[in-house]
């Protein structure tokens, strides 16, 4: 197994106005590709200024990006996704919430925007590959397929939002960062010698089209405002009120606003969330056990599974990984855990591991507790 082909290719580099996407393009140019620069407007009214380290897609952003190409010598544009990106990621999002599950936009974006609407329109146009500054590995088979695999520095893969990339998409796919082991002060280090201005800039944080870090205000003002509901135990027993289930996650424990303590005195987390009734249902931590789970829509990064077969599988983005059997049957996709796991929603993905290859992905759909089963 050995890495990407290193001919010159026609490469599309997708400009965040970032420091990573910055330096991969840079690398990219370094390893002899021809490089051009694009960043994507994926906000119909961008701010001129982000908030803090929250937020992308600004006017700002878009300025950072072009003042980087200028410094590393390639062609650079704007292509306006704002109404594809809508559609694909942000109406994607608050319908899964409307419904009582936690979906991650990330992996909707790469699926839908950086590697559909953005990689069609590259391929289109005569590009070989699209560049971006994710942490992560593609690896050429010596029979001519690719695989994606965790990036060199565990401390910053990013394999698991890419999960969502099938064998075509890999095909086309470059990540610069992905087999390199240096430290984030290691990159901004790079950068400063580059002469790019973005060396010092702050990584952007939380859900990039709610800049100012208010996910249940962004939700209340898209369905409806407050739609208040009771929150009630797990005998059915009502123990506060709450202003949208929408607001709430699988596992949260903060912001619950309940009127007195659970019996035993002991916190009590989210364990259900029904859409239906407007009922957000709490109780003790050892009910967040989940001992298995159905999940839905797979995506294989290369050749489907066949049968049961023993993996690693993490289901957050920052998360550790669990041992896992898993089984495709009928287009779905079923986990059993060897350790009970914590904090699984309905809505987020599963991302399975041979190793470090990523397999492929699959949003959850239901989960099975301890003791109970738990519907999505």
């Amino acid at each position: 197994m050995t890495q990407t082909s290193q001919r010159s290719l026609r490469v599309l580099a997708a400009m965040s106005g970032g420091v990573d996407s910055a330096v991969a393009a840079a690398r990219a140019v370094e390893a002899g590709h021809d490089v051009t620069g694009v960043h994507l407007a994926l906000s119909a009214n961008p701010q001129s200024f982000r908030t803090g380290a929250r937020g992308c897609c600004t006017i700002e952003d878009s300025r950072d990006a072009r003042r980087a190409a200028d410094v590393i010598g390639i062609p650079f544009y704007v292509w306006d996704l704002a109404e594809r990106f809508r559609e694909d990621v942000v109406e994607d999002f608050v319908a899964e919430y409307e419904a009582g599950r936690t979906p991650n936009p990330c992996l909707r974006c790469n699926e839908k925007i950086k590697f559909a609407a953005l990689l069609d329109k590259a391929l289109a146009l005569g590009f070989d590959a699209v560049c971006t500054g994710h942490y992560a590995t593609v690896v050429l088979n010596e029979d001519g397929g690719r695989e994606l695999h965790r990036a060199s520095d565990m401390a910053k893969d990013q394999s698991y939002v890419l999960g969502v990339l099938d064998e075509k998409q890999l095909a086309h796919a470059m990540f610069p960062l992905g087999d390199t082991l240096t430290t984030k002060d290691e990159i901004r280090a790079e950068a400063e010698r580059r002469g790019l201005a973005v060396a010092k800039k702050p990584d952007s944080h939380d859900i990039c089209f709610i800049a100012d870090g208010d996910t249940q205000g962004f939700l209340a003002s898209r369905l409806g405002g407050p739609a208040e509901g009771d929150i009630v135990d797990e005998s059915g027993t009502k123990v506060g009120t709450h202003e949208g289930a929408f607001g709430f996650t699988i596992g949260q424990r903060k912001g619950l606003r309940i009127g007195h303590p659970a019996p035993d005195g002991k916190p009590r987390y989210v364990l259900d969330i029904s859409p239906v009734n407007n009922t957000v249902t709490v109780g003790p931590v050892e009910a967040l056990d989940v001992t298995a789970l159905t999940a839905v829509r797979p995506r294989w990064c290369g050749t489907p599974p066949a049968g049961s077969g023993t993996y690693t599988a993490q289901l957050r983005a920052h998360g550790g990984e669990s041992e896992v059997t898993a089984e495709l049957a009928d287009g779905t996709l079923y986990v059993a855990f060897a350790e009970p796991v914590r904090g699984v929603a309905p809505g987020q993905a599963v991302v399975l591991y041979d190793g470090t290859r990523v397999v492929g992905s699959a949003t959850i759909a239901t989960t099975v507790r301890r003791e109970t089963a738990a519907a999505g």
